[in-house]
This record gives structure tokens, C-alpha cells and sequence, in this order.
């Protein structure tokens, strides 16, 4: 659910969660030092400390388990955090390009509506940015549409999206599973009196669908479409990374907890427990080492779960390892460019260039900006022979100007992020190749850009960065969890990873595939899950402390 516009935000009315997890979502009113509390309808075991004798180990130092951590920690357990990189925050991580960092991971923080995410980004002075402004398509013929054709076909996908959400959210139960978004779609534009070639030109930007799951449209299953929405509120692209987000989200597991890097899980050993027998579970890892605790949080992406579901003793249920197969992971990934100038609004960065920094000039800077450019699947293209080849970009010049920079971001996904991951495995990001590779897919998309001129050196790019998750084992070789056709228990399936095996084996899941519905797929649902996670761990021994003594 990663770049995903503000034309949803209305659609989001509703809250689900499981029946047997019921409670209010978290809502954090002060951070880490200042409050540690979430609201709840009933007496909340975060009121109760820890036995002081409880070891918890984490697996994973992304969002989840730091703040899986967090409130353990607070509530006097001793909290051991073992990660298979050299570095904490998953699939948050920055790189640069032209001197300016930007992520490799998420872009976007979903709903400001209690969104505790969006709490960090102010205390710690993020700059985010809501996308409001213009928005250009680039036909399959390589032409930019007109103002009032781009506007009408823009409204038509969003508003048969927002159709789409609602008929998912009232009619899950007897929606087909092999139905997928696209067919929705295809099915309310024969309604219309479009011509032919106004419908083929929807049913072409409807695919733009695919940057927000990471798996084309196609492949959407309209049964479980109500899964996508999320918070309330707006969508902020945080402009200058998430790593002031990630920092203060880590400080009370960097301070408080043992964090072992390097050195990845090859075996989990949570047998069932036993009346009046003490429990543990061993981890054990690459290095050797053996550790053992009295309950374990396994933050494991759901593309690692499906590759590595061996690594568990006693095997998971049938019923979870069923879970984890159905839930899909897409394939998103990112080619960040980087010119001179912003060629595409030369006369609008003229203007402002030698404005002050008022808020009248920051609001004419950005208006003056498009923001979005979609390509439709360009029959212009020198290509494989594989679908969905249309891009979704950003300029990212129209950022506030503190951030802002000559830079397009291209989100690709499914077949197409594929074959161009696999072009560039190999190859240096330092390299004549890899920097021809990637002009050369993405040449045919800017060069159709307002301004271009191909003698122009403000046209002509200077530099090149493309992420590869789909490389990545510790990433599941992928981006995140999304919802596809065929599948018949959705929603259950979430449940079901969420429960995991914890009140039975002391083995518990976190991680975005196990949030609240409202926030699957979200670097919020990540910190949900692990915070959802760390209460149920409190609740758990709490009582059983209680029954001890009694």
C-alpha cells in the first residue's frame, strides 16, 4: 500500500478487527518518554508489570519488533532483539542520489487520523507532504492528454475505486474469489457512454492500481478489496525520509535491549506448553548460538514466512502455514532519476527560484509543479512481451523546497520490476552499465515529459538508483502482503497469523501482515502489530503470575 494518492482518504469510514481480539486501535497522545499508553475499553494489562524474571526474544529489528520492545521494556522484561542485517529497521533504509538521501523503502505514512506514525514525524520535524496538486497522463501513444480528458478519466478510475472499496466492504461474503478489480472496473465502464477509446484509456489508468499493491491490477481480488483501505485522514509523502521516524521509534530498544546483528535465525523451537510446567522457546542461529526465552516474537516479512516455514518446531498448524500461503507479497519496487533541473517546469522553478521562504511563495512553488505523471502501457516501447509496462511517477522537485529536488521517482511493480531487477543484479550501481540500463527504460517515459529537449543538458541524467527487494532474502523478496484472486478466507487468514501460535506454543507473529485491517501493508500497521503483540505477551504473563501466587 505504498503510493497511494489522497483520493481514497473519504472512502475509509469503518474499523474492523477480528472478534476475538476486539479492542480500540492504539492512540498515542505523547511519545515514548512522555506517555506509553493506548486507549482501551478495559482494564489494559499494560497497567500490570512483567514478572522480573521474563526474557522475551524478538526476531527482526524492523518497525515491529522495535516496537514490539518498546513497551515490553517498559513493562520490565528483559527484551533480546536478533537481526539478520547489520543494521535495524527492515524495510526502512535510505540511500542517496545527486547528494540527497531518499528511501529505499516507504515513502508514505497512510491516514494521519490517530496515526501515532504521524506523531513521530512532527516531534521529530519530518517533513511530509500531501499531494494535491496538478497530475499528467501520458497516453499509450506517448501523447500528454488534455486537462479535461485527464481530469475525466482520472475521476472515472477513482470514483469506480471508491465504488469498488464499498461493494468489497458490503458484499465480501458473496463475491466470487476468482473476481478480480479489474473486472469491476471493466464491468462499470460498459455502463458509461464512453467512446471505445475513452474506455480503453480508463481501463489503461485503472492499472495504476499495481504501484499501490505491488501486483497488477489483474490480480486484485475485488472480494478482499476492503483490505486496502486504511486510516482516516490524509496520506503524507515523508519528504525528508523516514529515518528521524525510525530513530526515535528505536531509541528505547537501542537504550534498554540487546540487539544482536549479523546473525540470522536458522531454528525456532516453541513446543505446546504444559499445565504447571515451565515454558520456554529456543532460537537458534547462523552463528551458533543457541538462546533460549520464555516467549518469542517472530517479526518474519510474510515472503520470508512462506520460503522458510521449516525453520519451525514442531511444524506451524495447518491452518497458519495454510494462512501464510494465501495471503499474496507483491513486487514493488523504485528507479529514483536525477537531472540537473526539473526540465518538466522550468518556468514554474524560474518563477520561485528567487522567492523567500514565505508560505505564500512555498504554496506557489508547489502548485506550480505537477506531482503525478502516468504513463499509460506505452505502445512506444521497444519491450519484452510482458504486460503492465505503465509507470507511475513523482517529482519529486514539487517536494516543500526545503526537500525538494530535480529528481522523478518511478514506482514499478509485478512482471515489469522483474525483468528490470533482474537486468541490474548483477551489476555495479557504480557503473556505465548499470546507469545505460536504466536510462534505457526509463528514456522512453521522460523524454515525453513537458520540456524535454533531447540537446538540452538539464534533460540528460545524471545519476541512477533502483531498489532490488526482490533480492532480498531478509526482505521475503519482496515488498509487502497484498490481497489477490482466489483467495476464499482473507480476512480469517490475517487472524490467523495474528493469533499464530502464542497462547499455545509462545510463539507469536508481528509484522504489517498481521495488523489491524486499516493498516496492513502500512509502516503503521508494522508498529501496530508489534505493539498489539507486546500487550497480548503482558496480558498473558500477568495472569499467569496471578495464578502462581494464588
Amino acid at each position: 500500500m505504498e503510493c497511494r494518492t489522497n483520493r481514497l482518504i473519504q472512502t475509509t469510514k469503518w474499523l474492523q478487527a477480528s472478534s476475538n481480539i476486539m479492542k480500540p486501535i492504539p492512540t498515542h497522545e505523547r511519545l515514548h518518554q512522555q506517555s506509553k499508553s493506548w486507549n482501551s475499553s478495559k482494564d489494559s494489562s499494560a497497567a500490570l508489570a512483567l514478572p522480573k524474571s521474563s526474557h522475551i526474544g524478538i526476531i527482526g529489528a524492523g518497525l515491529a519488533g522495535l516496537r514490539c520492545a518498546d513497551i515490553l521494556l517498559q513493562k520490565g522484561a528483559r527484551v533480546t532483539i536478533l537481526e539478520a542485517r547489520d543494521r535495524i529497521g527492515g524495510r526502512i533504509c535510505q540511500s542517496d542520489i545527486g547528494g540527497t538521501p531518499v528511501d529505499l523503502g516507504p515513502n508514505w505514512i497512510h491516514g494521519t487520523e490517530n496515526n501515532p506514525i504521524v506523531s513521530i514525524s512532527k516531534h521529530t520535524k519530518t517533513v511530509t507532504h500531501s499531494w494535491d496538486g496538478p497530475q499528467a497522463i501520458i497516453d499509450s501513444s506517448g501523447r500528454l492528454l488534455d486537462a479535461q480528458d485527464a481530469t475525466k478519466f482520472s475521476e472515472f478510475t477513482w470514483e469506480t475505486i471508491d465504488k469498488a472499496l464499498d461493494h468489497s466492504r458490503k458484499n465480501a461474503a458473496t463475491i466470487p474469489p476468482n473476481l478480480s478489480l479489474c473486472d469491476y472496473i471493466r464491468e462499470e465502464l460498459e455502463k458509461t457512454t464512453f467512446s471505445q477509446s475513452e474506455k480503453e484509456a480508463c481501463m489503461e489508468l485503472s492499472k495504476s492500481w499495481g504501484a499501490y499493491i505491488g501486483s497488477p491490477v489483474d490480480r486484485q481480488s475485488l472480494k478482499f478489496f476492503f483490505l486496502e483501505e486504511c486510516l482516516d485522514g490524509t496520506n503524507l509523502f515523508v519528504a525528508s525520509t523516514y529515518k528521524d521516524i525510525l530513530q526515535t521509534a528505536a531509541e528505547p530498544a537501542l537504550e534498554g535491549a540487546k540487539i544482536c546483528l549479523n546473525d540470522p535465525v536458522v531454528s525456532v523451537k516453541a513446543e505446546p506448553r504444559k499445565p504447571r510446567v515451565e515454558h520456554h522457546v529456543t532460537v537458534s542461529t547462523a552463528s551458533g548460538k543457541e538462546y533460549v526465552f520464555d516467549e518469542v516474537v517472530a517479526t518474519f516479512p510474510l515472503g520470508w514466512l512462506k520460503k522458510n516455514k521449516s525453520v519451525f518446531s514442531p511444524p506451524l498448524s495447518p491452518r497458519l502455514s495454510t494462512a501464510i500461503d494465501s495471503i499474496s507479497y507483491g513486487q514493488l519496487e523504485k528507479v529514483y532519476v536525477h537531472f540537473p533541473e526539473a526540465f518538466w517546469n522550468v518556468e514554474g522553478i524560474k518563477e520561485v527560484s528567487n522567492a523567500s521562504n514565505s508560505a505564500e511563495d512555498e504554496a506557489r512553488h508547489l502548485a506550480l509543479m505537477p506531482g503525478f505523471t502516468q504513463f499509460l502501457n506505452p505502445n512506444y516501447v521497444d519491450r519484452p512481451a510482458i504486460p503492465f509496462w505503465n509507470q507511475e511517477c513523482l517529482s519529486l522537485a514539487t517536494l516543500p523546497k526545503s526537500c525538494a529536488h530535480p529528481t522523478l521517482l518511478f514506482y514499478t511493480y509485478g512482471p515489469c520490476a522483474a525483468h528490470i531487477v533482474n537486468k541490474i543484479s548483477s551489476l555495479s550501481p557504480e557503473s556505465k552499465e548499470y546507469f545505460e540500463t536504466l536510462d534505457g527504460f526509463l528514456h522512453p517515459f521522460y523524454s515525453r515529459m513537458p520540456g524535454y529537449d533531447p540537446d538540452s543538458p538539464s534533460c540528460k541524467p545524471i545519476a541512477f538508483l533502483a531498489t532490488k527487494w526482490q533480492l532480498d532474502p531478509w526482505a521475503g523478496n519482496g515488498s509487502y502482503s497484498n490481497f489477490q484472486v482466489g483467495l476464499k478466507e482473507g480476512d480469517r487468514d490475517i487472524e490467523i497469523m495474528r493469533e499464530a501460535a502464542g497462547v499455545e506454543r509462545g510463539l507469536w507473529f508481528a509484522g504489517e501482515h498481521t495488523a489491524p485491517f486499516v493498516a496492513l501493508g502500512t509502516t503503521l500497521g508494522a508498529y501496530w502489530s508489534g505493539e498489539l503483540v507486546a500487550e497480548k505477551i503482558c496480558e498473558l504473563l500477568t495472569g499467569k503470575e496471578k495464578e502462581a501466587r494464588e
